[in-house]
């Protein structure tokens, strides 16, 4: 009881400090929508209601992705902690859309804070300065505010993709106040080394590294943070051996389905307007996705003697990880070639190198988005093609002189980016550890955490 009592002054003390921050951001900062230095806006940009719609859409379906996420990991668990999986994608998708309207968005996307690319100025707090008129900077035919929705999905989804990690013995509590540190000060940064302006990772005045949706920022980010959660929260109670099989796999490939779906936005939409390359990104998404998925299933009927639902849709999901820095840069065929690797590195991640490292990675939330992650942006340095994004015009090793030194950049920020990650995450959840603690205890590990953490049951035995 006194545990929980202090873990419920915590978790009310971090949520108290954002409220207090985005209330003086709202009130104290000056109004900068129509012009300024902060802003960005130019008289020369407009809104397309095209490019609008798509983007909208985009925010749409990618938000949609938060509940696939959902009922891709719920079916999963053991039918004990189904809720559990539920309520904490839920939770992010509430807590981190209330972040970055407060400080998060401004923080990554805002105006670089001393020149150095580390971080953005808290400028755009309260969303100040972020409204109806473009900013040219980021995209110069869409409403800033329909921007910055459509990157609020973003840092939903990536932080709701570590639970896969820790799925049943996590604290609620923990889990709280983790995802909202994690977000601040893991999600935010890194956004902003790879896609604001002036980080020194990305296009805007940095190396160059290509990202077009999200390899970096998303899966490599979310992936070494999940190695990093499976180590410090250890295993669980009887595994490998004594753990049952997923309960439900219906609802894991409803929840396939529904990523699956919603990475359209997620990719197409990166495109920021209704154009060629939000075509090109459609179309690779879904060849990529289409390949591992085929090749998994394959390698399993070949090794294992069955092809298998799980390792198919587990395959699909790989290939539209790995393909998400690059959908916007390559062409068919090298998305083909991606979906090929990743289904081959992941595979090999979850089939042998889990089991010989003796990690429990429940959900294999670092063997696919990690390691898929992983390949995917060193992928981007092998197979973008300049002529498929002309405004980018970057030419991986296999399509132009300059592409060796692309595919060294690509191999830099994986490098940066998986360290900074695995490392920001340690010291976070050891924080968290040793504040509120993360770990429920063994009796209810053993109950369940839809009872011991919710008082509910995914599903009514007795009617």
């Amino acid at each position: 009881m006194r545990a929980a009592g202090k873990a419920t002054k915590v978790w009310l003390a971090v949520l108290g400090s954002c409220v207090v921050l985005g209330w003086a951001g709202l009130t104290l900062a000056q109004d900068v929508i129509t012009s300024g230095p902060d802003g960005q806006e130019s008289a020369a940009t407009k809104v397309d209601t095209g490019d609008t719609a798509w983007v909208l859409t985009g925010a749409a379906l990618v938000m949609l992705m938060t509940p696939g996420l959902a009922f891709f990991y719920g079916g999963l668990v053991r039918k004990k902690n189904m809720l559990s999986v539920l309520m904490q994608c839920f939770m992010v998708l509430c807590l981190i859309s209330l972040q970055w309207v407060l400080f998060g968005y401004s923080l990554a996307f805002g105006p670089d804070a001393g020149g150095r690319g580390v971080i953005s100025s808290l400028a755009w707090r309260g969303l100040c300065g972020v409204g109806a008129q473009p900013n040219a900077t980021y995209a110069g035919t869409i409403p800033h505010s329909a921007f910055m929705v459509f990157q609020m999905m973003f840092a939903v989804i990536t932080p709701a993709l570590i639970i896969g990690a820790f799925a049943e013995r996590m604290r609620f509590s923990a889990f709280c106040v983790f995802s909202l540190l994690w977000a601040t000060l893991v999600y935010d940064p890194l956004t902003h080394w790879v896609w604001g302006q002036g980080g020194f990772m990305g296009l805007l005045g940095g190396w160059g590294a290509l990202d077009f949706a999200g390899g970096i920022v998303v899966h490599i980010n979310a992936g070494a943070s999940a190695l990093a959660a499976a180590l410090v929260l250890r295993k669980r109670q009887g595994y490998p051996n004594m753990i049952s099989p997923p309960h439900n796999l219906p609802f894991a490939v409803l929840g396939a389905a529904l990523l699956w779906f919603g990475w359209f936005g997620f990719n197409a939409g990166s495109a920021l307007g209704a154009s060629g390359v939000a075509s090109g990104a459609f179309v690779a998404t879904h060849i990529a996705g289409a390949t591992a998925g085929l090749v998994w299933a394959s390698m399993d009927w070949f090794f294992h003697k069955r092809p298998t639902t799980l390792g198919m849709i587990t395959g699909a999901v790989a290939g539209l990880a790995a393909v998400t820095p690059a959908a916007g840069f390559v062409t068919p065929i090298g998305a083909i070639l991606i979906g090929i690797g990743a289904a081959a590195f992941p595979w090999l991640a979850v089939t042998f190198l889990k089991p010989r490292m003796g990690y429990d990675d429940s959900l294999d939330a670092f063997g696919v988005h990690g390691v898929g992650g992983i390949w995917g942006v060193i992928a981007t340095g092998l197979f973008a093609c300049a002529s498929v994004n002309p405004a980018v015009g970057r030419n991986g090793l296999f399509y132009g002189p300059d592409g060796a030194a692309q595919l060294l950049t690509q191999v830099k920020a994986v490098g940066i980016s998986a360290a900074f990650s695995f490392v920001a995450c340690l010291i976070l959840l050891k924080i968290v550890d040793a504040t509120i603690g993360l770990r429920v205890s063994d009796h209810e590990e053993r109950v369940g955490l839809d009872l011991t953490q919710h008082k509910e049951a995914a599903y009514t035995l007795i009617d």
